[in-house]
């Protein structure tokens, strides 16, 4: 498959990206280049080949929840400057 300046043109348009006329060449190439890779890694076999979600094995890294005592709402209000209604109160910040 060969890529032509036209077909650049036609993608950055439809990515609405401006690509400057002097750099229309480059930017032909390097995805020709792109496309030649691509249908290289289409070649190989991949019959035996897991799919995967990750390059390497993802584990939780959390600890588990685990309950624990702690403060009542009167002892937490009971820290506060100012409490309401059973809430902390605190200076407007927004208009």
């Amino acid at each position: 498959m060969s890529i032509s300046k036209s077909d650049v043109q036609y993608i950055a348009a439809l990515a609405r990206i401006h690509v400057p006329q002097e750099k229309l060449d480059g930017f032909t190439k390097n995805l020709a280049d792109i496309v030649k890779y691509v249908e290289q890694l289409q070649e190989l076999n991949v019959d035996n080949v897991k799919p995967t979600s990750h390059a390497v094995p993802v584990g939780n890294v959390l600890r588990p929840d685990v309950v624990k005592p702690s403060l009542t709402n009167q002892e937490a209000l009971g820290l506060a400057v100012e409490a309401q209604n059973g809430s902390f109160k605190v200076p407007l910040v927004i208009e």
